[in-house]
């Protein structure tokens, strides 16, 4: 069947209590969320030639300056192509 035996998966089933497309479609993103967020710093790394915390490998202007809640505004994308 795969990585998971059938039993495996009844049990993630019951557990999560998925009974409509968007339980399934929550339970997914919570199950990879941490997988993606370490892809993404990984390849970070390499985009800035060093790893987070490890500066003494830096050899760009390039860095990270943190890392906070974004929100992005369809309006003013719009507006910018309008211009």
């Amino acid at each position: 069947m795969g990585l998971w035996t059938k039993q495996q998966l009844c049990e993630f089933i019951k557990e999560n209590k998925l009974v409509t497309a968007q339980n399934v479609q929550n339970a997914l993103k919570n199950l990879f969320a941490e997988t993606i967020q370490e892809m993404l710093e990984a390849e970070m790394d390499t985009h800035l030639g060093y790893q987070k915390y490890k500066v003494e490998n830096k050899t760009t202007t390039n860095s990270r300056n943190g890392k906070s809640k974004k929100e992005a505004s369809f309006v003013a994308c719009c507006n910018h192509l309008k211009k």
